[in-house]
């Protein structure tokens, strides 16, 4: 499973840049992709160029006015889908809300149904308080999706905006509290990296030192976690690895490099002894 912001198309000769995603992501064969900054529209689907006509596209609610918004893509058939939009209280920006997609993905055995989420947090880096209420939203939405039936595994993905000692991220990977609310997702790359940054969006790429963050220092910021319960997470990360961190032919797929996770069942289901 994969996340990446493929940065928004009117942006850095988008047209050249769109060409090295689709030969990339074709490549890459995800099973289940969240995009961010995708334009999809009446007149030209990105999602749909990119990823083929075999992938079920949805989209998360709202989209700038330029028509990019995020999408959750899958290659396998979807189950319920269900969304999240909420306003966050007390933000002076309009835009700012609190939004998620969960879509059931019907994967083929061992793994079988799994729900992935597409999270995203506001970029504006000095808004952690909104990406805190972001958060815990997005946290209270997939418990009460996964009440009724709390071993399905639960995939979180996006782009985040925010590195991992961020206290939204600090909250989802179950390192502190916020508003009376205590989850605990697994982050891959943590997982599959304790000791490498894995910064996604870097001056490394020079697409960030030409962006509207200039002065970028390098931050993890894409994310790929899996839901855990009393006994920890419900899936264990085989493989995380970044993607599109070098250019094809001089040109640079994005500003963000993306996070694919390969994920497998345990030996034996948390909570038990084998």
């Amino acid at each position: 499973m994969a996340t990446l912001n493929v940065l928004t198309l009117s942006d850095a000769e988008g047209r050249r840049r769109q060409e090295v995603l689709r030969r990339g992501l074709l490549g890459l064969r995800p099973d289940v992709v969240a995009v961010q900054e995708v334009t999809r529209g009446p007149r030209f689907d990105q999602a749909r160029h990119l990823l083929g006509p075999e992938f079920t596209v949805v989209d998360l609610p709202g989209q700038s006015p330029t028509g990019a918004g995020e999408s959750l893509a899958s290659r396998w058939p979807l189950g319920a889908v269900a969304a999240l939009d909420l306003p966050i209280a007390g933000s002076s920006h309009e835009s700012v809300r609190a939004t998620a997609l969960a879509a059931e993905v019907l994967l083929p055995p061992p793994l079988g149904p799994v729900l992935v989420v597409h999270h995203r947090g506001t970029y504006q880096q000095d808004l952690e308080r909104a990406r805190e209420q972001q958060a815990v939203a997005t946290a209270r939405f997939v418990e009460g999706l996964v009440a009724p039936r709390p071993e399905r595994p639960v995939v979180l993905l996006g782009d985040f905006n925010a590195d991992a000692d961020a206290a939204s991220i600090r909250f989802l990977t179950g390192r502190q509290s916020l508003d009376g609310v205590s989850v605990r997702y697994e982050d891959a790359w943590a997982a599959a990296h304790p000791d490498e940054a894995g910064h996604t969006f870097t001056p490394h790429n020079p697409l960030v030192r030409a962006g509207q963050m200039p002065l970028e220092r390098g931050r993890r910021i894409d994310y790929a976690m899996v839901r855990g319960g009393p006994h920890g997470p419900l899936l264990d990360v085989a493989d995380c690895r970044l993607i599109f961190t070098e250019p094809v032919d001089g040109v640079w797929a994005s500003d963000h490099f993306g996070v694919c996770a390969d994920l497998r069942l345990p030996h034996h289901p948390p909570g038990t002894w084998a």
